[in-house]
């Protein structure tokens, strides 16, 4: 860990904002093309959302992956064999550690340091202005070029609810140990991934819970044959099977397995599968069944001490927590550089090149069916290969990037058809790593 940053003009070096598992593959893959680097990291150590250490951290203390091991490693650094399917959070910031040991990453990071400001130059550069997250003077120092890796799961997204209510309410982002729960009557609002393993978690711990869902989802087991899921989902991706077979066969799969869960009162979805990733829970079913989580439809109104349901019905808890999502936020980049709509989204080609500046990519900006780690690497070396066709080759540079500018977007998108945040940057990873082998090819030096 360096002590302060080096004074001098950085100009041929490029900036990677954040240390988590994005910005680390990002710097490591970097240096391989040899690119000077110089990461910044608001914490005091690696990890990012999976250090829960840090303040920014999502993870609360009974999470897992909820991809398996085979499909979150990166492809370079494989998870110990040992590990289960589905890894513990700890150990996920164990191999990260691990990962910026082995690569040497760790001396190419400024810890403790915030970029408050990356302005565009008049050359194509950055001018990158950064602070001590414990106060101090600014810096600002000039890149070659800016890497946006500073995640998209830390600004809470807090549903507008009318009314009062004498309870505790708070935010998933802030939930992290399970004692919190116990005693209580508990109300979890919001029917994703990490709403539903709450509603688990207080299924063992409240004494009453309600499961509150605005619309219907596909409820899919961690395991499948034997095998965890997405690697089952992972080879009718690569059979190519078409999506009307591999609905089919996904419907089938969840009768057999998870059932039914509509004669739960659960809504039924409203969308077909692969259509929206699916929640991938096997304890949910088991609480359901067993009286333990009661489903209830969406909260429209708070009033004292009770919550007021659509359709009427209230209900009493003394604590609610709301799983509701993070909204993406870059707040040291004004928003048309990402060309950010009103809603908050960013516009990028393939969810990670800026269309309007060639030197400014966001890593790990993907909601994949798969582990973002592995695409967030072939994010980081298609970015690192960019840069250098920039520098060695900027008429083929320009090329490449006139004949990715027309690529339509359902080629490396899922198609939406849920109209929810949520579903703003998924991808079938299949495609999508498809699309960066596309465009690696077209950078593929001359021979």
């Amino acid at each position: 860990m360096h002590d302060s940053p080096d004074l001098g003009d950085r100009r041929d070096a490029v900036c990677v904002v954040g240390a988590g598992a994005s910005g680390l593959t990002a710097v490591k893959n970097l240096l391989e093309l040899g690119f000077q680097v110089d990461c910044y990291e608001r914490e005091t150590a690696v990890g990012g959302a999976w250090n829960w250490r840090h303040d920014r951290s999502p993870v609360y203390a009974g999470a897992h992956l909820i991809s398996s091991r085979q499909h979150t490693e990166f492809p370079d650094f494989p998870m110990p064999d040992t590990w289960p399917d589905y890894p513990h959070h700890s150990q996920v910031l164990t191999y990260l550690e691990r990962y910026a040991k082995h690569f040497g990453l760790g001396e190419h990071v400024w810890f403790g340091m915030e970029v408050v400001s990356a302005v565009p130059t008049a050359d194509g550069g950055w001018e990158v202005t950064t602070q001590s997250t414990g106060g101090g003077s600014s810096r600002t120092q000039r890149y070659a070029a800016l890497i946006v890796a500073n995640g998209h799961n830390w600004d809470p997204r807090k549903p507008d609810i009318p009314g009062e209510f004498r309870g505790r309410v708070m935010h998933a982002s802030a939930y992290k140990d399970p004692a919190v729960l116990r005693g209580r009557k508990v109300l979890v609002i919001g029917g994703g991934n990490t709403g539903c393993d709450i509603a688990v978690e207080a299924a063992q711990q409240a004494t009453r819970v309600w499961h509150s869902t605005r619309r219907g989802y596909w409820y899919a087991p961690k395991y499948v044959l034997g095998r965890p899921a997405d690697q089952v989902n992972d080879a009718l991706l690569k059979w190519r099977l078409p999506l009307r077979l591999r609905q089919w066969l996904y419907r089938r799969t969840v009768r057999l397995t998870t059932g039914d869960l509509t004669r739960f009162g659960l809504p039924a979805p409203d969308h077909q599968p692969y259509e929206s990733h699916p929640v991938v829970n096997s304890q949910l079913p088991y609480y359901l069944g067993h009286g333990k989580i009661t489903p209830v439809p969406d909260v429209t109104a708070f009033d004292g001490a009770a919550v007021e349901l659509a359709g009427g019905e209230r209900i009493e808890p003394d604590l609610v927590i709301t799983a509701t999502g993070y909204r993406p936020r870059f707040e040291f980049l004004a928003p048309e550089l990402l060309d950010v709509n009103e809603h908050g989204r960013p516009d990028l080609h393939l969810h990670t090149f800026a269309r309007k500046n060639p030197t400014l990519a966001v890593i790990g900006l993907v909601q994949p069916d798969a582990g973002v780690f592995p695409l967030a690497h072939w994010q980081s070396v298609a970015v690192a290969q960019w840069l250098r066709l920039r520098r060695t080759d900027p008429a083929r540079a320009a090329v490449v990037q006139q004949k990715e500018s027309v690529r339509p977007l359902a080629s490396w998108s899922r198609r939406q058809v849920v109209p929810s945040e949520r579903h703003w940057f998924e991808v079938d990873h299949i495609d999508y790593l498809r699309s960066l082998e596309s465009l690696l090819n077209q950078m593929e030096p001359s021979k």
